[in-house]
């Protein structure tokens, strides 16, 4: 019993609540850097700029109170003994990395999994943060890291922010519109064109549009996915998120 009090004396309290400060502010500031990404409708926003920085900071902040590892019984500081744990961090991020890596896909023009990546290594951090003995902290963490992961998806929807969408538009070469008909025709939708691609196809039969759109907020696509399914012009479409 005396060994496990250790882990809640005055000493580890303090240091907890210096550590989950450090986690408020370093996920405070991740959040706020990644507000600038998810913004601009890239795939790395508020929630994995959120967890990057809070598992930053906890891999960090703990290896500051060598004294208090272990309830107290740890290497003291300044002493690089064989059972050294920072070793152990060390191999832990580098294998978590590996992991996370592998949850991220490519899909088209958009790249899915960044924040479960970062939820992973988050884990792994309090993981360390409760084997180093720092239980309170590592509560809070894991309770940051949950309210991040279920309530931040629907604060960046409702934040203001921008939605970018790549279009794919195949034409007969003879019915093919103007450059300045199909900018019209987003910008009834919602949608400024920010880049254009051109491809005129070996049987020379078909005229390929590559778009890039752009708009502020969210709007509906589906109005101009209907005007282009009925398009008699139109031979083949393709419209999806770019996050990247």
């Amino acid at each position: 019993m005396e060994t496990l009090s250790a882990y809640w004396s005055q000493a580890e309290l303090v240091a907890n609540g210096i550590i989950i400060l450090h986690l408020i502010g370093a996920l405070g500031l991740g959040i706020l850097m990644g507000y600038e990404r998810s913004y601009h409708g890239r795939a790395a926003g508020m929630r994995t700029y959120g967890l990057v920085c809070l598992a930053s900071a906890a891999l960090t902040v703990v290896v500051g109170y060598p004294a208090l590892w272990y309830g107290g019984t740890g290497p003291s500081a300044g002493v690089a003994a064989a059972g050294d744990p920072t070793r152990v961090i060390q191999g832990i991020v580098t294998g978590i990395g590996f992991l996370g890596a592998g949850v991220i896909m490519r899909e088209g023009f958009s790249i899915r999994g960044l924040s479960t990546a970062a939820s992973i290594w988050t884990a792994a951090a309090v993981g360390v943060t409760i084997g180093l003995g720092f239980y309170g902290a590592a509560v809070g963490a894991a309770v940051l890291t949950i309210l991040v992961m279920s309530g931040f998806r629907r604060l960046e929807s409702a934040l203001p922010h921008q939605t970018v969408m790549q279009m794919t538009i195949v034409f007969l070469r003879e019915k093919a519109p103007s450059a300045e008909a199909i900018r019209a025709k987003a910008r009834e939708h919602g949608y400024d064109i920010t880049d254009w691609a051109f491809h005129l196809q070996t049987d020379g039969g078909r005229f390929e549009y590559q778009i890039t759109l752009q708009a502020n907020g969210s709007p509906d696509p589906m109005q101009l996915i209907n005007q282009l399914a009925v398009a008699d012009a139109v031979v083949e479409f393709r419209l999806s998120p770019s996050r990247i």
